[in-house]
């Protein structure tokens, strides 16, 4: 299921474990894993079952953050053309 929302995986030194942060649904939405791969396992499912609790709750989702690795190209607009004297 792609749902379009964050998922954050950083290694906690103190837990010696990878923690997933959800940054759409609060401080306080975590999940975790031993290896990345576990924790971004968790992650998935752990999102899954938010939307569908939300949705069977009637609740409305949190907007989704969205990113862009490249800056809109800002197009400039066209010089108008010279009258060539005859």
């Amino acid at each position: 299921m792609n749902i379009g929302y964050s998922m954050l995986i950083q290694w906690s030194n103190e837990d010696q474990l990878y923690i997933v942060s959800f940054p759409e649904f609060g401080e306080f939405c975590k999940t975790h894993g031993k290896s990345y791969r576990s924790a971004a396992k968790n992650g998935q499912e752990v999102l899954e079952l938010l939307v569908r609790a939300y949705r069977d709750e009637g609740r409305q989702l949190p907007k989704p953050n969205t990113y862009c690795l490249e800056p809109p190209v800002k197009r400039r607009p066209r010089p108008k053309p010279k009258a060539h004297a005859v």
